[in-house]
């Protein structure tokens, strides 16, 4: 047993030492400028998804809407900067839709705008209250 024990722990010390991360090479798949560069450009959409929701938070018509259906938009600002990922692209996207048709003084409210800014802000609230 004990010619067994060291035929076997001789090799393995030797094995363990020879693959030690001394003699690993140290190259990376990705390239640490394209790694920092691709969060430097997910950060960057993130950011403008974020500006998109509080631009159609600042319109006066959202701001009507959120108060006839007595949704505080104190509270959905904060929360939106607490979304990422496919939730705050969903909200983004709508937001966008929204600044697009009110975009240019158009004061006429339409049935279709109103319903986006419903959603909007209904999609915001579902996120907040799952998180």
């Amino acid at each position: 047993m004990r010619t067994l024990r060291i035929l076997l722990v001789g090799p393995l010390v030797l094995v363990t030492a020879l693959s030690s991360a001394a003699f690993a090479q140290q190259r990376h798949v990705v390239d640490s400028a394209a790694m920092a560069s691709a969060i430097t450009q997910h950060v960057g959409k993130q950011d403008a998804d974020r500006a998109a929701i509080r631009d159609a938070f600042a319109r006066p018509e959202v701001r009507g809407v959120a108060a006839k259906t007595g949704i505080d938009l104190g509270r959905l600002a904060a929360a939106v900067e607490t979304i990422s990922g496919n939730d705050l692209e969903r909200a983004a996207d709508a937001a966008r839709q929204v600044n697009e048709r009110l975009v240019g003084g158009q004061r006429n409210i339409i049935i279709s705008t109103t319903t986006i800014i419903v959603v909007l802000l209904v999609v915001i609230l579902l996120i907040v209250a799952l998180d």
